[in-house]
């Protein structure tokens, strides 16, 4: 099971001024890849404060030159860890491009403003399910689930506004590093990859694959 990655080299001139912009053109051309799907799929990665990690696929929403933003339940694993080791890790991975973005940072909570002008973006039955689901806690049943989201459905029928619920938000991930990997032929892989330095600019660096 093993795959020879022929693709064009990525060099350091070809690059954006900063991630941000770099991820973007990156971005547009997975979004417009058919062999992609939910090319805003990231894996995140967080630890407890001794180290112990543990990861899941969640959906970017929104990025801009401020971090990468997504969205979660604050009591859920993800949450619960970030509350207490900001430090996190994001990866795109997009393998028929022979594609990855790795990104490193510290999250921190958007304010409620930013999270209810999303949730109120959302279908309304996503609504319904970020109250139902106590994300990430033991519950007996499936069936439970869907009572307790029938009981939502009930309460608040298609056409009314559902509020926000209190222990769900978004996380701003402000990058410290973000690397760019292009797979190549015998694992030669270009990674060249974007840090902060002490003054808040960018330099880029080559890794060895």
């Amino acid at each position: 099971m093993r795959e020879q990655y022929r693709t064009m080299e990525l060099h350091p001139a070809d690059l954006a001024p900063d991630p941000i912009a770099q991820f973007a053109r990156w971005f547009k051309e997975t979004a417009a890849d058919p062999a992609i799907h939910e090319p805003n799929a990231m894996v995140v990665s967080t630890a407890t404060p001794d180290g112990r990690p543990s990861s899941r696929t969640v959906l970017l929403k929104h990025y801009d030159e401020a971090g990468f933003v997504f969205f979660t339940n604050y009591g859920s694993r993800k949450g619960t860890e970030l509350a207490a080791n900001p430090h996190v890790a994001l990866l795109f991975p997009w393998h028929p491009l022979a594609r990855q973005v790795i990104v490193t940072g510290r999250a921190a909570r958007t304010g409620r403003e930013e999270t209810a002008a999303y949730f109120r973006t959302r279908p309304h039955g996503s609504q319904l399910g970020a109250w139902a689901s106590d994300q990430s806690r033991v519950i007996g049943s499936r069936a439970e689930l869907l009572a307790r989201y029938a009981d939502l459905a009930a309460r608040y029928p298609d056409g009314q506004e559902v509020p926000v619920p209190p222990e769900w938000g978004g996380f701003r991930v402000v990058p410290d590093t973000v690397e760019f990997w292009q797979g190549h032929e015998n694992r030669l892989h270009d990674r060249l990859r974007y840090a902060r330095a002490e003054d808040g600019s960018w330099y880029v660096e080559r890794l060895c694959p």
